[in-house]
């Protein structure tokens, strides 16, 4: 028998060896705990679908064999090992594809009795030359074109026809409003407006046909928002070419006119969808825009053949205002470039510091006179007949009138002085007029003629090279 010591022994050792194998437990559960978590960093588990039952309907070697041979079937992957422990799904080897590797999970976690799936297949892309899928697109697209063939040859066949028909209808158009419009560019315009409805229509029926009435509708929609985004980014180019189709219509001026415009005056010379070129007296050719020739006030001088123009004249106080503004119209009916109706008549301006002020209105036929040259032509004339006359027109900066007479102061003898000899006399202002003979003649040579400015102009002002002036002329010829 043992001794009572031992017994002794035994039970004290016993707690001992306990907690040493406590100990021992808590290391390898902290180890497999950091190998756990570590494996669920590379590899993927799948939790159970559904309560997990107590009795396996299915053994662990079956299920191995049935997944093995489905994913051999596949012919996917390589390597393929897999193993069941207690409905554990462990699946191992290579795909080619992040799907192929999902699909497999899939499969055993689908699998009858299956616990739980935990996928370590890893993924390895091949790189392969191989041309079927673009021969396989390419094939599609020719199924396509072959079945959308009989639309493209409809296509080929409406748009066409509808170019022709539309270009046909702009043709008549044109020649019906040959009668009724005389600018060609207005009847070019009208006829587009008819022609395009025509077009568009022809556009729709193919887009129809193809099924494609969603397309046209997004296609008029960006259309739409297209072109307000270039109205407002060429606002000036649409306003002028709206305002030569308004002038066109309008028709205040033709090719030729004499126009006063935007501070500019000069004659016509064409008006493109831009601007309207001017000749100026001086020579210059000036394009102005039509917005700003449509807002502007315009003056046509060779709209009517009439044209007033005024002359001032002053007289004495001393002299007959009637008998001198039967002088004057005398002078003026008798010029040949004033014209005899509407007559001329004289009136009384103003009363000045030293002269009456009289105006002479007459007119002249604008369109081949100047008013400049015929003005200068009667101031002459009634110049040179008012001193004929003995009309006296006295400067007001060098006469004073005294209406009460002017008192004469007589000095003593002796203090006065007499005239030295080689004192200059006192000098008439008006003694020297009589002796001036004026010419009779309606023009002089330094006149230049009485004709237009704008018919002196040199010819190679006219006919200077304008690049716009090239395009299309919108106006008729007076």
């Amino acid at each position: 028998m043992a001794p009572p010591e031992t017994g002794l022994t035994r039970v004290s050792i016993l707690p001992g060896l306990r907690l040493a194998v406590l100990a021992v437990s808590l290391v390898i559960a902290l180890i497999l705990g950091s190998a756990q978590s570590h494996a669920q960093i590379e590899e993927e588990a799948t939790a159970p679908g559904q309560a997990v039952v107590v009795e396996p309907v299915a053994r662990d070697e079956a299920i191995e064999r049935r997944i093995g041979r489905i994913l051999r079937a596949t012919g996917w992957y390589r390597d393929v090992r897999i193993s069941v422990d207690e409905g554990i799904v462990f699946l191992d080897g290579i795909a080619g594809s992040q799907d192929q590797r999902v699909w497999a999970r899939d499969l055993a976690a689908r699998t009858e009795g299956t616990v739980a799936v935990v996928n370590r297949i890893e993924v390895r892309e091949e790189v392969k030359w191989d041309f079927a899928p673009a021969f396989s697109e390419i094939e599609a697209l020719a199924r396509k074109i072959a079945v959308s063939l009989p639309l493209i040859v409809l296509a080929v066949l409406i748009l066409p026809f509808a170019w022709w028909l539309s270009s046909a209808i702009a043709l008549l158009a044109r020649r019906l409003l040959a009668q009724r419009v005389e600018q060609d560019f207005l009847r070019d315009v009208i006829a587009r407006a008819i022609a395009i409805p025509i077009l568009l229509l022809g556009v729709y029926l193919v887009l129809q046909v193809a099924g494609l009435t969603g397309l046209a509708v997004s296609l008029l929609g960006g259309a739409g928002v297209i072109g307000i985004v270039i109205g407002f980014a060429f606002r000036d180019i649409a306003e002028n070419f709206l305002a030569s189709l308004l002038l066109s219509i309008r028709r205040p001026f033709s090719q030729g006119d004499v126009i006063g415009v935007a501070d500019f005056e000069g004659v016509v010379q064409t008006m493109n969808t831009r601007s309207t070129i001017l000749l100026t007296l001086e020579g210059n050719h000036v394009q102005i825009p039509n917005a700003t020739v449509f807002k502007s006030t315009i003056v046509n001088y060779t709209a009517g053949p009439a044209r007033r123009v005024t002359a001032e004249v002053g007289i004495g106080y001393d002299t007959s205002i009637g008998e001198t503004q039967k002088l004057i119209v005398d002078v003026l009916r008798d010029h040949d470039a004033i014209l005899n109706e509407p007559p001329p008549m004289v009136l009384v301006d103003a009363l000045g510091s030293a002269t009456v002020n009289l105006k002479a209105h007459f007119w002249i036929d604008g369109r081949t006179l100047s008013p400049n040259k015929v003005r200068s032509s009667a101031l002459r004339l009634i110049k040179r007949a008012l001193v004929d006359n003995g009309v006296p027109m006295p400067d007001e900066a060098r006469e004073v009138i005294f209406p009460q007479g002017l008192p004469v102061v007589v000095m003593d003898r002796s203090e006065t002085s007499t005239p030295s000899a080689t004192q200059a006399p006192a000098v008439d202002a008006n003694a020297g007029r009589s002796a001036e003979v004026e010419s009779g003649t309606e023009s002089t040579s330094a006149e230049g003629g009485l004709g237009s400015e704008i018919s002196e102009l040199p010819q190679e002002m006219a006919d200077a090279d304008i690049p716009e002036a090239a395009s299309e002329n919108l106006l008729s010829k007076r």
